[in-house]
């Protein structure tokens, strides 16, 4: 049975997307999402505020496989969104892995061209934690000197892989860490290290 998308679509969807740029502006900040919503587990209630807000007919999306495994949430983003789903990464405008464990490596996805690098996909990673504190050091545009970032769990050689689509740019995937209640972004312009 299909659960209810957003109580209030437009103010919902205006919040979240104000959220969604306002992370992307200052990577590395956490920025509140407030909708009510109660999505299929186990998406969580911040990525799902994402695909309602961003994707759409127009929009090819790909879902991890824990994410995939559960039939119901394809039903629910085909019915609210009316997104098509794609099995391959690299064919998908917005991707979203329900885990670290479920995240492919990031060349996997469509990197973008160099005349047309805004077509790259953007990913949504679902964490359980996202506080600023140790963990992430970002450095570059959008963040005056630094930014420390606690997202958990994180694939182990995350800053690795960063480093590897960073070195892309302006090609190379947006990450977007999504929590229940919260959304910070990677984009793929900052420097990402380890606190040591």
């Amino acid at each position: 049975m299909l659960t209810a998308g957003f109580a209030d679509p437009v103010l919902s969807a205006q919040s979240t997307f104000r959220a969604v740029l306002d992370a992307m502006a200052r990577p590395g900040s956490v920025q509140r999402i407030g909708a009510a919503l109660v999505p299929p587990s186990p998406f969580a209630r911040g990525a799902a505020a994402i695909a309602l807000t961003l994707c759409d007919h127009d929009t090819p999306v790909w879902l991890g496989a824990d994410l995939a495994a559960h039939d119901d949430i394809a039903a629910w983003l085909r019915f609210h969104c009316g997104c098509e789903l794609v099995a391959a990464p690299d064919r998908a405008v917005f991707a979203f892995a329900g885990s670290a464990a479920d995240l492919p490596d990031l060349a996997a996805f469509d990197l973008g061209t160099a005349d047309y690098p805004d077509r790259s996909t953007t990913l949504i990673l679902q964490v359980k934690t996202l506080a600023a504190g140790a963990g992430l050091v970002l450095t570059g545009p959008g963040i005056r000197e630094r930014s420390r970032l606690l997202a958990e769990p994180v694939p182990h050689d995350m800053v690795a892989r960063l480093a590897q689509n960073r070195a892309l740019f302006p090609r190379g995937i947006d990450l977007l860490l999504a929590t229940d209640d919260a959304v910070a972004a990677l984009p793929r312009s900052v420097r990402v290290t380890q606190e040591a």
